[in-house]
């Protein structure tokens, strides 16, 4: 599989498949994703990958555990501006329109968002966390390996969905994992075999026209937008 088609395919899957990818896998996608590019060779990332009844317990945990005050960073910028807030409010519009759920049905809402600490019953949950004595730049680095991840999953056969909600009970997780206080839980992954059938994997996200996010100077023509990159 070229990059690029793995790069096409990839999306977020909130339904899974009951069985488990074989350890072998997992363990080969982690490992290949931290040739992830990183300043000074620091490799900034931790990584915890559960499944079973490690998973099971993890979950229990967490839903016994009580609300979070706050949550372990500001997942989104307060008042979002535009276009920002607009592509948030879309995007969240088409996942419920995907259930057929309607604007002012609150309690569906709130059942589909609880899904989340079920890792949308993906058999694999996996969480990645950072020193957070770290800076912006590290930060940068374990975005790069999530995105390896994800990226490699797609070529595995499998399915992901990485989960910034899991900022919101990150404490009972860093007690289960045994994190010391200084580490900073970014994000959840949940993995394993998309449920091709469930209407909620069938949304696609758009992205914003190539002019309104890029520019291209001092290049001999101006290059049009296309699904192939093309080859020297």
């Amino acid at each position: 599989m070229k990059v690029s088609e793995a790069i096409a395919q990839r999306m977020s899957v909130r339904a899974f498949q009951a069985r488990t990818p074989p350890a072998a896998t997992v363990r080969a996608i982690l490992g290949a994703a931290a040739r992830a590019p990183s300043g000074g060779n620091l490799q900034p990332w931790r990584v915890h990958a559960l499944t079973g009844a490690p998973l099971a317990e993890l979950l229990a945990h967490v839903a016994a555990s009580p609300p979070q005050p706050e949550p372990e960073y500001a997942v989104y910028p307060p008042s979002l501006w535009e276009p920002y807030r607009t592509r948030r409010f879309e995007n969240g519009e088409q996942l419920y329109s995907s259930l057929a759920i309607a604007r002012e049905d609150k309690a569906a809402r709130l059942r589909q968002m609880a899904k989340n600490a079920q890792f949308f019953g993906a058999p694999v949950g996996i969480f990645l966390s950072i020193d957070r004595r770290m800076g912006p730049p590290q930060w940068s680095d374990l975005g790069c390996y999530l995105q390896n991840v994800l990226l490699l999953a797609v070529e595995a056969g499998l399915a992901t969905c990485p989960q910034e909600y899991w900022a919101f009970c990150s404490e009972p997780v860093k007690a289960f994992l045994g994190l010391r206080a200084e580490h900073t839980l970014f994000a959840g992954i949940a993995l394993g075999y998309a449920d091709e059938q469930a209407p909620i994997n069938q949304m696609r996200t758009p992205r914003a026209p190539f002019d309104e996010v890029a520019q291209m100077w001092g290049f001999e023509k101006c290059l049009q937008p296309s699904d192939k990159i093309p080859r020297p």
